[in-house]
């Protein structure tokens, strides 16, 4: 699955002192009080697009300075911001280094067939550079073929990379990026070729230490099922990505992959017959092992409700 994220404004990601007029170094958003990860909003009332229309507020700015709304762990506040007109390329900068997108490779875990409503990667998407959740402003799924594997080994994670097509392959939309996976409506019908019925559900008095499956795509588009062993279970109160610990054993996917690695996150967790979690992170020190999370957290995020032992949900 490919994922293409658009954030909520811009995202601060570095600053970077700007030389002005007066042979000084200055960093006027640094001076106005923002700081890395925050996501701005809006300059002067204008509702920012991107990168590029951050530039063109700037310049277009009459007076030196500007009213920013930021928005920071879900906080929104306005501050003013002086520019500083550089010297040598005598445009007006902030003095910080923004990002306004993300694309990348991840998994599927769920969808209810009634709603359309998706689940998908088990974590939330964050910004490379900050660790911060990204805020959505839009974003879209799509289906994607694997096209290599780098290998996972102690102390260096491996990867699944991928191709996909945003103007032909698209088959969801993004509305909600959460620290427990990325959530929101396909508008088109999709299968798999290991089940053609929905599953029930196991929650997590029902999971046991021992063997279980995951789904996931290696090669090409081929969902391919995987045997693993869940080798720890912890009992949780509230939602935590660490619910479960698991190790894997098939032997395709060690020749494969080595293990778990970056792209799989989402690979649903299958035990008796019942989705009962989702690959979310690889161990570092041994890419064999990995964490998985608890499959009623992630129906908990999506806004559907759930049953035991019943095939899917009736919608909140």
């Amino acid at each position: 699955m490919g994922v293409k994220l658009d954030t909520r404004g811009v995202i601060v990601v570095a600053f970077s002192d700007i030389i002005g007029l007066d042979g000084k170094k200055h960093n006027p958003a640094r001076e106005a009080g923002i700081r890395k990860g925050d996501a701005i909003l809006e300059i002067n009332g204008v509702k920012v697009k991107d990168s590029d229309h951050v530039i063109e507020l700037l310049n277009n700015a009459k007076n030196e300075t500007v009213e920013v709304k930021v928005e920071r762990k879900g906080k929104i506040f306005t501050t003013e911001v002086r520019l500083i007109k550089s010297r040598d390329e005598r445009q007006y900068k902030l003095g910080a280094w923004i990002r306004d997108k993300t694309a990348g490779i991840g998994t599927l875990t769920f969808f209810d067939p009634k709603t359309k409503i998706f689940g998908a990667l088990g974590h939330g998407i964050t910004d490379i550079d900050t660790g911060f959740l990204l805020p959505v402003e839009d974003g879209q799924i799509m289906t994607a073929r694997v096209s290599s594997v780098q290998q996972g080994k102690k102390g260096l994670p491996g990867e699944l990379r991928g191709i996909f097509f945003e103007s032909r392959d698209k088959i969801g939309e993004i509305e909600k990026n959460t620290k427990f996976g990325i959530y929101g409506v396909l508008h088109k019908d999709i299968s798999n070729n290991i089940y053609n019925k929905p599953l029930p559900i196991g929650l997590q008095s029902e999971v046991r230490e021992g063997k279980a499956y995951i789904l996931t795509t290696v090669e090409d588009e081929q969902i391919n099922k995987y045997e693993v062993e869940i080798v720890k279970v912890q009992k949780q109160l509230v939602p935590n990505q660490k619910s479960m610990i698991i190790k894997v054993t098939d032997k395709n996917l060690l020749k494969k992959t080595g293990g778990i690695v970056q792209g799989m996150s989402g690979s649903p967790i299958i035990q008796n017959w019942k989705i009962i979690g989702a690959v979310t992170h690889v161990f570092i020190n041994d890419p064999t092992k990995g964490y998985g999370l608890y499959i009623e957290w992630m129906l908990k995020q999506s806004g559907i409700k759930y049953t035991n032992n019943k095939e899917f949900a009736q919608v909140e």
